[in-house]
């Protein structure tokens, strides 16, 4: 079994440093921004307030899923903060249905540095350095020149500190010396697999329709209309999807590629979307989509040639 590493430990037991500089962050502005929001992502944008947070959807009319985002409402913007590689999409695909709304969008992601603390001991660790009080999770409140929000990659509890890009030096310094330690792209996806925390562009993205991968708490079903939710009720309303994003333990210490197509009996019935090995159980982890029957049973599958089994966590 291999041992676990010094930062696979610090999120487990301690408190893990992340940089994640590079994160979209998309600011919208102007006096129909909240309008504009609210009818163009999957939650309750009209019900925020200044310092508070919520998880969302951004969907296709067709209802498949462009971005996920997390949105920070302040007293004159609201911030998106997104996957690295969902950026510019999501700018354009918000920019496009501005017709006569007073709304701006900038993109924001080069002037900032971001980091993340998390673990069972980054609130301590924070509070010890802060005078105020850390925010409740999805939720944000100004810090120095900069914020600090209650978001997490790994599914541990965690904050992230966003900055201006040239105090990067000072803040990962600073963040240091609170005894957080640095992680790995690896680590990361070790603990995010164990804590059943997908992430857009590996496990969901525009090949996806929201109950297909379980991640309900980005849907508000009685807002009222936006982009995609007729395919959205449809589906609520049928109480049936096809296949579902679910977590898999692996007997084997090597993780299955992502594309490796799940079997029952030689059929093909899902495929692995990201794995990592974890330390804890001295196997894999993986998320994957499997077809909904196939869930239903909880019987054993094979991961190409490694037997598998879909657990019962809830993608989260």
């Amino acid at each position: 079994m291999a041992a676990a590493t010094e930062g696979y430990k610090a999120l487990r037991e301690g408190a893990g440093l992340l940089d994640l500089t590079g994160r979209g962050l998309i600011a919208l502005s102007g006096e129909d921004r909240v309008r504009l929001l609210h009818a163009m992502c999957t939650n309750h944008i009209e019900e925020l307030r200044p310092g508070e947070g919520c998880y969302a959807f951004l969907l296709s009319a067709q209802g498949r899923i462009l971005s996920d985002c997390n949105v920070l409402a302040g007293d004159e913007t609201l911030i998106l903060d997104t996957e690295p590689e969902a950026r510019q999409a999501v700018a354009g695909h918000l920019e496009k249905y501005i017709i006569a709304d007073d709304c701006t969008v900038q993109d924001l992601t080069d002037s900032r540095c971001v980091f993340g603390v998390e673990g069972p001991l980054a609130e301590r660790m924070l509070q010890d350095v802060t005078t105020s009080a850390l925010p409740e999770p999805g939720n944000w409140i100004a810090w120095q020149n900069g914020s600090i929000a209650a978001l997490s990659v790994t599914g541990q509890p965690g904050y992230r500190i966003f900055a201006d890009r040239n105090q990067a030096g000072g803040v990962e310094g600073w963040l240091m010396g609170t005894g957080a330690i640095p992680v790995t792209p690896e680590e990361i996806a070790s603990v995010r697999i164990e804590n059943a925390r997908p992430k857009f562009g590996e496990d969901f993205g525009p090949a996806n329709i929201v109950h297909e991968t379980q991640l309900l708490r980005a849907v508000h079903f009685s807002k009222g209309c936006y982009l995609g939710q007729e395919i959205v009720e449809r589906v609520r309303s049928r109480g049936q999807v096809n296949r579902k994003l679910v977590q898999f333990t692996v007997d084997s210490a090597e993780p299955p590629a992502a594309g490796t197509k799940i079997l029952v009996e030689g059929k093909d019935v899902g495929e692995i979307t990201s794995s990592a090995f974890s330390p804890a159980s001295g196997k894999s982890v993986a998320m994957g989509y499997l077809r909904t029957e196939v869930v239903e049973r909880k019987i054993a599958v094979r991961a190409g040639a490694m037997l598998a089994r879909a657990t019962d966590r809830i993608p989260a």
